[in-house]
């Protein structure tokens, strides 16, 4: 109900009681005590009327219409209570009249009065969150409306006695009167406040009291909850952290239930640590019914503060949760025994040896690791050493191994050797016993009664001086290597173990000389060697399948083991290409409904993981297969979903770190990382089992109806997809649909840039803690229901609105800002920068002033927390420091552009005060039009890494002061002008630390460089469209460091960088020196450069021919024709 619908709705109310008067049906003394209250609404409704005729006479702009709005929400407040007072006299005194139509009036009023109330308590609250600064009494306020419309959300759903309905109403019409009378005298600054308030709060509690006797009907059973997902260890890691949250959250919604919050988490937290993987097997029985009534809890909590279905849980059900954790506590203690109980955090959920899955035994590719392997086996120290293979699931470490461990020069070079596949076994004798009886010529299979208590001494004694070769395989812990390795003597022999493990700390802590050789996917043209063979042997693909055969290895990604299960499945089908194209359309369905031990390669390895740490990798399934994920990007998404700690960004690190080590993620440079198909494929299968995320888009059509309650949704729109939004229950409240009042995360990307329509709404989504809207620009409308999200850590939209709204101010769990604006300057209130958890904030165009008067916005408060700050446009003002920087004291990423004042003095502008800042290590610093500065006595943070300077007049003295920067790695000089253009003299100048220097359209026309002294660590340096520079010193040549040099458009560059180029390999022997113009890379230096020289030179001597063709072929045309008639004459 809008605001408007509401007034009319009231209004209708009046009406009809004014009818009422003046067909006498009410008594005069009702009438008098009415009728003040009537005058005064009466008066202020014709003052916003004529407001309101006046933005329509004159068109006023945007602004004025949100001052319209503004007004209007003011009316609202204003003529409410005079409607509760009507209701409430209507209700009483007219209660015994005999009158028909009086009878008719207040049962019109007593129907409409649950929506009445609804919708005043919500615009009440509105309103107190855009125009109110927050306090203890307005949160007491807050928690009151909470509850009221707790009440009245759920007076439809047949949870209250119909006897004592009206009664009910009548109460939370009385104390909704109260809650309107404090506001107006907390607005007024009125005397008294303290003593409403803690009124207010006994009020809640005696109303819960007859709510559970008297006015609710007999309470749902909750014991028909049960745990609805697989993974318990995955849920219980998700639930705390959420309980976590709220715990710590000052969310006013939260205040209601605070304490039970509390309980239960503390309760729970007690319980978990009591649960090992083995105590989970030997008290199955137990272990469900903890997670029954995890389960539970979570549904009430979250019940509550959706306000869904939240008074039966409220009053009921919840309080018996508690009670029944508690219970449920007290046997565990008495059950479990806390110093038995051993908790292995990264052990599989089951001690059930996985089985893994056989491949096809054919080995394509991998020469060059085969030779490697081989050279480190047969040559090397004479000391043991150890040669490890890491890789992901499925990549071929196993096949690799066994090719060399059967290579003959191994088996000659050895006098013994044997295989030990470790996988699951946790019996470390009875693996010492398989490689003793190998070693000892036995083949029979170890039993478990054939264990020799004394195998590792009887080991040790007949590898003793032996050159040993000893294999193990699919290494999962440091532990079990360390108890298998021990008993292998250490003499001079030549002696070699090969460890094959998806764990890269696995590796790393057995590694002796060699360092691990982490195996790479295969090439697109080794994937299609692999399938051929698999499906035709010794034979040849017949040309008409070639195509889409090649597509089919190139969609598995190089995973040999997916080539393998996929050449499996088409080898035993028609040779026909309508077949392969169903496979080629369909391959994850294939993999993963043909072939289950694929599922369980992945599972093995998801099981080894850290509990904490599950969750973060099924989240990468919310990522588009085959992209690019920046991992800053994802250490960002895991903290604002509650999945790593939000304060230590060290939690997100070991995240990433684990994850890369167990080979399920793939690190790139550049902090990039991605995840292979399969792995996504395996993500997207578990996210959607366990009710994690669920995905719309593609071939995926929108869900309407669905008893999931995920945690998050992703929403790709495409041109299928979009403007169908009035169609998803996500952004439809009236769409029936009970998970969506539950989403914790809500993601949209790759939109068309356009807007959710007028009808659609954000307001109902109360749990969301993440909302990434990048690709939808949000109405005012969208924004100020945004406000309203008292959960949120993270909020990235697209607007062209020139302030955030005052609602905002409102989100105080709020740690990430990123705003795509796309239209002017965007100036947010000083109560915006109140907001103490805010982290991140990116907003392009972001001013702390009024570009209009050039007005400085004032910062009262000091965001302790905030450490990333992008895009932000200041004063170049002398006292920047003291009105703007000193508010943020731990920032560690700075982007900032300074604005020219008009009045300022000689064309120059300040230059920011940056040494107050301590912890800053990245510096983006702008102005406009190469703004010199007044004289800079200043020094720069000393912990600055990387610093970018664009549309700057820098002088040799700043870059003096740069240099001596003793942390700087990169410096990127853009737009900017050195010494008025003339010469950049580095002789006495050193960058200490600097290992990347960029130079993008830098204005100095000569460049003095010393060596060994101006860029002593320099690794690549960067140059693009300095027109003015003739040519790189030759000296740059002499620093050791250099790997690496880039020039883009600056042609007269090129000759310079090659001779650089030359001189390196005349003086070192070797191509070290890499060096690329314009895309293309000089390697052989001499030869190539000759090459091109000879192609280019023969190039222009074949234009000017060319030229000259048409010439020639005229004079041989006469010549031709002279002859012939010389010869007729």
């Amino acid at each position: 109900m809008t605001q408007c619908e509401l007034l009319q709705n009231v209004f209708g109310n009046l009406r009809d009681f004014h009818r009422l008067k003046v067909n006498g049906c009410v008594e005069y003394e009702t009438i008098e005590y009415v009728l003040p209250h009537l005058q005064l609404m009466a008066l202020r409704v014709v003052n916003f009327c004529f407001t309101f005729l006046d933005c329509q006479v004159y068109k006023f702009d945007k602004s004025d219409v949100s001052r319209v709005n503004s007004k209007l929400a003011n009316l609202l407040v204003e003529v409410i209570p005079v409607e509760l007072e009507v209701m409430h006299i209507c209700c009483t005194n007219l209660k015994g009249s005999k009158s028909e139509e009086v009878g008719h009036f207040i049962k019109q009023l007593l129907e409409a009065s649950p929506d009445i109330l609804t919708e005043s308590l919500i615009h009440l609250q509105e309103h107190i969150v855009n125009s109110i600064t927050p306090s203890a009494s307005m949160c007491n306020i807050h928690v009151m409306i909470e509850f009221l419309l707790i009440i009245l959300t759920d007076v439809p759903k047949d949870v209250i006695r119909h006897d004592k309905l009206f009664v009910l109403l009548a109460r939370v019409r009385e104390l909704t009167k109260e809650v309107f009378l404090l506001f107006h005298n907390l607005e007024e600054n009125m005397n008294g406040t303290s003593d409403a308030n803690l009124n207010l709060l006994e009020s809640i509690e005696l109303l819960k009291v007859d709510l559970k006797n008297d006015f609710l009907k007999a309470r749902a059973d909750s014991s028909q909850l049960c745990f609805p997902m697989s993974d318990g260890p995955l849920f219980m890691t998700l639930l705390l952290t959420n309980l976590n949250d709220l715990v710590n959250s000052n969310a006013y919604s939260v205040s209601l239930i605070k304490e039970e919050i509390g309980r239960v988490k503390g309760d729970l937290e007690i319980i978990r640590s009591f649960f090992g993987y083995v105590e989970q097997e030997l008290h199955r029985d137990l272990w469900t019914r903890f997670l029954d009534v995890a389960y539970e809890a979570q549904h009430g909590i979250n019940s509550v503060l959706a306000r869904d279905h939240g008074l039966l849980q409220l009053i009921f059900i919840l309080p018996d949760t508690v009670e029944k954790i508690k219970l449920v506590k007290k046997e565990v203690q008495e059950k479990i025994s806390k110093s038995s109980s051993i908790v292995v955090a990264n052990a599989p959920n089951k001690p059930v040896r996985s089985k893994i899955p056989k491949s096809s035994g054919i080995m394509v590719g991998f020469e060059e690791e085969t030779e490697w392997i081989i050279r480190k086996l047969t040559s090397g120290p004479a000391e043991i050493d150890v040669i490890s293979i890491v890789g992901m699931p499925g990549l071929g470490k196993t096949t690799l191994a066994y090719k060399v461990y059967n290579a003959k020069s191994i088996v000659d070079h050895f006098d013994v050797c044997a295989w030990c596949t470790v996988d699951q076994e946790r019996n470390e004798k009875k693996l010492l016993q398989n490689i003793f009886n190998q070693v000892i010529g036995l083949k029979e299979r170890v039993n478990e009664n054939d264990i020799d208590d004394d195998v590792a001494d009887k080991l040790r004694k007949q590898l003793f001086g032996k050159r040993y070769l000893i294999v193990l395989d699919d290494m999962w812990d440091t532990a079990t290597l360390d108890e298998l390795t021990r008993p292998f003597p250490k003499l001079l022999k030549g002696s070699r173990v090969i460890l094959t493990s998806r764990k890269k700390e696995v590796a790393l802590h057995g590694k002796c000389h060699s360092d691990p050789l982490y195996l790479r996917l295969l090439r697109l043209d080794e994937s299609w060697e692999l399938l051929e063979k698999r499906v035709f042997g010794q034979e040849h693909c017949p040309d008409e399948l070639m195509d889409v055969g090649e597509k089919i290895a190139r969609k598995c990604d190089g995973l040999p083991l997916v080539l393998d299960l996929i050449g499996g499945v088409i080898s035993k089908k028609e040779k026909k290409e309508a077949l392969w194209l169903e496979v080629l359309n369909n391959l994850s369905s294939f993999i993963f409904k043909d072939e289950e031990e694929v599922v369980k390669v992945i599972q093995l390895s998801y099981d080894h993981l850290s509990d904490h740490v599950k969750p973060c990798l099924v989240n990468l399934a919310s990522y588009p297969k085959d992209e690019d994920i920046s991992i800053s990007e994802l250490k960002e998404l895991w903290i604002a979903e509650g999945l790593v700690d939000q304060i230590e960004m060290k939690s997100a690190e070991e995240v990433v770190d684990e994850l890369i080590s167990s080979s399920l993620v793939i690190s790139f440079k550049n902090s990039i990382c991605k995840i292979h198909d399969l792995v996504h494929d395996f993500c997207s299968i578990k996210s959607r089992k366990e009710k994690i995320f669920d995905f719309i888009g593609g071939s995926n059509a929108p869900s309407s109806s669905s008893n999931l309650i995920p945690r998050g949704i992703t929403i790709h729109y495409n041109e299928h997809l979009f403007h169908l939004d009035e169609n998803f229950v996500v952004f439809k409240p009236e769409k029936k649909n009970p998970y969506v009042k539950h989403l914790l995360s809500l993601k949209v990307y790759d939109g068309i840039r356009g807007c959710l329509s007028y009808k659609s709404h954000l307001k109902h989504l109360r749990l969301l803690k993440s909302l990434d809207l990048y690709d939808i620009t949000l109405t005012d409308s969208l924004l100020n229901e945004i406000g309203m999200l008292v959960h949120l850590k993270k909020l990235v939209f697209m607007t062209k609105a020139k302030a955030l709204p005052p609602s905002f101010s409102n989100l105080c769990n709020l740690e990430i800002l990123v705003v795509n604006n796309v239209g002017s300057f965007m100036v947010p209130s000083p109560s915006f920068w109140s907001l103490a958890k805010l982290r991140d904030v990116r907003m392009h165009i972001c001013a702390l002033f009024d570009p209009y008067i050039n007005e400085p916005t004032v910062l009262d408060s000091r965001l302790e927390n905030l450490t990333t700050l992008h895009e932000l446009y200041i004063l170049g003002s002398e006292d920047t420091e003291d009105t703007i920087f000193k508010r943020f004291p731990n920032l560690q990423n700075l982007s900032v552009s300074i604005v020219h004042q008009p009045d300022c003095s000689e064309g120059k502008i300040y230059f920011p005060r940056l040494d107050v800042f301590n912890k800053l290590e990245e510096l983006h610093l702008s102005a406009f039009s190469w703004c010199s500065f007044h004289e800079y006595t200043h020094g720069f943070p000393s912990t600055l890494k990387k610093m970018r300077l664009q549309w700057v007049a820098l002088t040799s003295d700043t870059l003096s002061r740069i240099a001596r920067l003793p942390n700087l790695e990169e410096l990127i000089l853009d737009d900017t002008i050195i010494d008025e253009g003339k010469e950049w003299n580095m002789e006495d100048v050193t960058f200490h630390n600097l290992k990347y220097l960029t130079l993008v359209r830098v204005k100095f026309s000569e460049w003095q460089v010393d060596a060994e002294k101006s860029f002593p660590v320099l690794e690549k340096l960067d140059v693009s469209s300095c027109d003015e520079l003739m040519d790189i010193p030759d000296s740059i040549g002499d620093i050791a460091s250099l790997e690496l040099i880039i020039v883009w458009y600056s042609p007269q560059l090129e000759e310079s960088i090659f001779n650089i180029k030359e001189y390196v390999e005349e003086m070192t022997g070797e191509d070290k020196l890499h060096v690329c113009y314009d895309g293309r890379w000089f390697r052989k230096c001499k030869y190539e450069y000759e090459f091109i020289n000879f192609f280019r030179t023969l190039n222009f001597l074949l234009e000017i021919m060319l030229c000259f063709v048409p010439i020639l072929l005229f004079n041989l045309y006469n010549i031709c024709s002279l002859q012939r008639d010389h010869i007729n004459l």
